[in-house]
This record gives structure tokens, C-alpha cells and sequence, in this order.
């Protein structure tokens, strides 16, 4: 802020010796273009000014929106934490519930999936929500809809393999490659089928983009944990120590 005081008072000279003026009449364009060419003065004298002002201004932009995705977040917690629109996992009655946004065919989607499964295990209170958010093509889309119809037939430790050998899978992973996996643990096929084109995946699809919407998320993985939302493969490290700041002060940074 050091150069924009400066200008501030510059400017402040030069309207001051027009007060008079001004209080009887607004100013001419000759005074306008007085006043103008005195600020022009100053920038060119002290370009680094934009630069700092450019600075100010994307801090307060980044301010705004964190705020406003904090908001988001305590707004929609009740639907974010509510079972009934995504998967459960780790300790259903977990004190801390972590939520991911994430994309089968995302690739930093595979990598955080080892840190999801260490944390659970390092964790006995952890309750982790997966959310399907299918941003990566059609092939996404039909990936999610495939688990989301078998989320009634396998259950705990069979869903978790189901995920976990889907996120394995190497190349595009679609609606052919999920329905060999969740046959190959049991599911029923002629129901996967049927259940594939439900209202009710429609309505936890649709619910999901909204949510990730308002909370401002635009890629995979993402991360709601207590009032913040993170965004990446930050690691195990990094998202035990927010889970550990839920604990201690209810916010994901205390």
C-alpha cells in the first residue's frame, strides 16, 4: 500500500484546490482533465502502482470468495452430510464427516484414493461421503450412474471394492468397464440396467452438480471437511491435519 496512500493524496491535493469551486459548481471538463492528468503524472512515475493495485484487488477477490464458500458450506451441510445422496464410508457414526467430489476418469481422483483409504484406517472416527461428480465426458457420467444404481447391492466392504478397482482401472472407464466390476462382486445386471435411467440417480446427479455449483468447485477431487472446501490431491498429511482442526474447533482451519 505504500505508493497507493501516496496517489491518494495526490489526488486529494488536486481536488482540494478545486473545493471552492466545486462546492459552487461541478467541476469543468478542463479541471477533469486537470485532475486526470495529475493521476496520469503519478502512474507514470510509479508504474509499479498497477502492479500493487492488481495485487489488492485479487487478495480481495480471493477474500470474497472464500467467504462465500464458506457460506455455501454451512448453507448446504445438511445435504452435504446427509447419507441418502451419496456413499458411505468408514464409521457411520463418525464425529468428523469428510466429503468428496470426485470423477472416475480422474486421474488425481486414482492418487487420493490410497490417501482416502489410509486415513480411513488410521481413523476409526472418520465418516467419509463420496459424491459422484462426472465433469470428464459422457463416459463419467455413465460410470457414476453405474454406481450409483449399485449402491443397493453392494454394500460396505463390496461397494468399497467396487470403487476402489473402478478408480484402478486403467484408460477411460465407462459404463461397460463398471458394470464388469460390480458383476464381478454379485451385482445383478438385468438391475443395474434397470435402475441406470432411475429418477432417483437423476435426482443425486443433478443434486451433486448443484451442490459442487454453489461451492464453487469446478474439478476433481475436492474435499468438504467441517466449513471448507478443498481443492485437490493435497495428501494424506494435509487433509488429516484439517480433519484434526474439525475435531478441536469445529472450522477446517482453527
Amino acid at each position: 500500500m505504500r505508493f497507493i496512500r501516496p496517489l491518494l493524496v495526490m489526488i486529494g491535493l488536486a481536488v482540494a484546490a478545486s473545493s471552492v469551486q466545486a462546492q459552487e459548481k461541478p467541476f469543468t471538463d478542463a479541471k477533469k482533465a486537470e485532475i486526470g492528468e495529475i493521476v496520469k503524472s503519478y502512474l507514470m512515475s510509479h508504474p509499479e502502482l498497477i502492479q500493487e493495485a492488481l495485487n489488492e484487488l485479487d487478495k480481495k477477490q480471493r477474500d470474497a470468495e472464500a467467504q462465500a464458500q464458506k457460506s455455501a458450506v454451512t448453507a448446504l451441510n445438511p445435504e452435504l452430510t446427509n447419507a441418502e445422496n451419496g456413499v458411505v464410508l468408514g464409521n457411520p457414526s463418525g464425529d468428523v464427516t469428510l466429503v468428496e467430489f470426485f470423477d472416475y476418469n480422474c486421474g488425481y481422483c486414482k492418487k487420493s484414493m490410497a490417501d482416502i483409504m489410509g486415513l480411513m484406517k488410521a481413523d476409526p472416527k472418520l465418516r467419509v461421503i463420496l459424491r459422484d461428480f462426472p465433469v470428464l465426458g459422457p463416459d463419467s457420467v455413465e460410470a457414476s450412474k453405474v454406481a450409483l444404481a449399485v449402491r443397493s447391492q453392494l454394500t460396505g466392504a463390496k461397494y468399497m471394492d467396487f470403487h476402489q478397482k473402478l478408480l484402478e482401472s486403467r484408460g477411460r472407464i465407462g459404463k461397460d468397464r463398471a458394470i464388469e466390476v460390480a458383476t464381478s462382486l454379485g451385482a445383478d445386471r438385468a438391475k443395474i440396467e434397470k435402475d441406470l435411467e432411475s429418477a432417483e440417480i437423476k435426482k443425486l446427479l443433478g443434486g451433486t452438480m448443484r451442490a459442487a455449483d454453489q461451492l464453487r468447485i469446478g474439478g476433481t477431487p475436492a474435499f468438504v471437511v467441517a466449513d471448507g472446501v478443498i481443492v485437490g490431491a493435497v495428501g494424506q498429511d494435509a487433509l488429516a491435519d484439517t480433519i484434526k482442526a474439525a475435531r478441536t474447533c469445529g472450522k477446517a482451519v482453527c
